[in-house]
């Protein structure tokens, strides 16, 4: 019996090395090639998106942070570790200061990326830690459980939560989540602003990458 990789430190590693932007889309014809697999980040508007990619790639500018709602208006595709997998950054739902028009053609290009895109790995839906699963959110994972693409919840913003807020908000969304059949069950809290989380959050992805074959 082999020994557990420790992913903590194939995690750090990976981000470690060069992460640059290489392609963005809005619409589905405009998608990239598929080159590797590739790792999805949606979530609500101001959930924290671009912050978090920002410090999990040890960037202060890869993602555009803004603090007005909708302004991600596109799928942003980010190359990691010189070519060992990709990031997509993900228009936020729910909200967004936008034509009418425009949000619905982005929309479109985001389901029809999740529903076609051989090459994607797992979708990481963020949830703000103080405010929990909405309606809105609902409605993605629905869609998400139909097209059978692998999700994972990450809780955003844990920092401005008490211990035990944290803990019930942990548990309330595990139950959420608890039948829902694509859906991997380990929950991820983390802040952007403190750091926690990030490590491990890290060490989830070179996990997947490591049982995808395309890491060790």
């Amino acid at each position: 019996m082999t020994d557990e990789p420790d992913y903590i430190e194939i995690g750090r590693k990976l981000f470690a090395g060069e992460a640059e932007f290489y392609w963005a889309a809005q619409r589905a014809d405009d998608l990239p090639p598929a080159r590797g697999l590739e790792i999805a980040f949606a979530g609500r508007s101001n959930v924290g998106k671009s912050s978090l990619i920002n410090a999990l790639t040890n960037r202060n500018a890869l993602a555009r942070t803004s603090h007005t709602p909708g302004r991600t208006q596109q799928l942003n595709f980010f190359d990691i570790a010189s070519g060992r997998f990709s990031i997509v950054d993900m228009p936020g739902y729910g909200f967004a200061q936008a034509p009418k028009e425009k949000v619905q053609a982005w929309t479109k290009a985001i389901q029809d990326y999740l529903r076609g895109r051989t090459n994607l790995a797992r979708v990481f839906v963020l949830i703000d830690s103080r405010h929990g699963l909405k309606t809105v959110d609902d409605d993605v994972l629905d869609g998400l459980d139909l097209t059978a693409v692998s999700y994972q919840i990450v809780l955003t913003k844990i920092d401005e939560l008490k211990k035990g807020e944290l803990e019930r908000r942990l548990e309330q969304t595990a139950a959420a989540i608890a039948k829902r059949p694509a859906a991997f069950p380990e929950i991820r809290p983390t802040s952007s602003r403190t750091g926690e989380g990030m490590a491990e959050l890290r060490a989830g992805v070179a996990r997947l990458l490591v049982e995808r074959g395309t890491l060790l």
